[in-house]
């Protein structure tokens, strides 16, 4: 995969750039960036049953709620969710923030971040359609948490 040109997608204001996806590493991996603003919160938690996704701080800070327990993501921290595992996060404090996320097998791809955008887009700035997230989350190998 080519470092040269990576694509951003953009789910509301949280940015997504994969750094490297399962196609080239025969399913064993994917890694993705992700920028989230000062002040962001991120409404639905997802857990994922095929996969564990292990996170490292790159700058600012992320609340994590991982199976109802608060953990704060900063650089240099890293934050291991298990397979089956509800989680979110909120940006609660007032500097944005960048995290690196792998995921291990490598099965979830920038399809289902390009997709959750469109169910954004869709909104026209209203509040996104719950029962579409859900959709997307499923065909993607993800479960909403109830």
């Amino acid at each position: 995969m080519s470092t040269t040109s990576i694509e951003t997608i953009r789910i509301g204001q949280i940015a997504i750039r994969f750094r490297l996806e399962g196609v080239a590493t025969a399913g064993a991996v994917a890694m993705f960036e992700f920028d989230v603003p000062a002040g962001a919160r991120v409404p639905i938690g997802p857990s994922h049953d095929a996969y564990d996704e292990t996170l490292f701080g790159l700058t600012g800070t992320l609340a994590f709620t991982l199976e109802g327990t608060r953990y704060d993501v900063g650089p240099g921290d890293t934050l291991f969710i298990p397979r089956g595992a509800v989680h979110r996060f909120d940006n609660l404090s007032g500097v944005d923030a960048t995290m690196l996320a792998v995921v291990t097998p490598g099965i979830l791809g920038p399809d289902y971040f390009r997709d959750m955008a469109d169910v954004i887009r869709a909104a026209a700035g209203g509040p996104p359609d719950p029962a579409a997230l859900g959709a997307v989350m499923k065909k993607h190998g993800l479960t909403p948490a109830p």
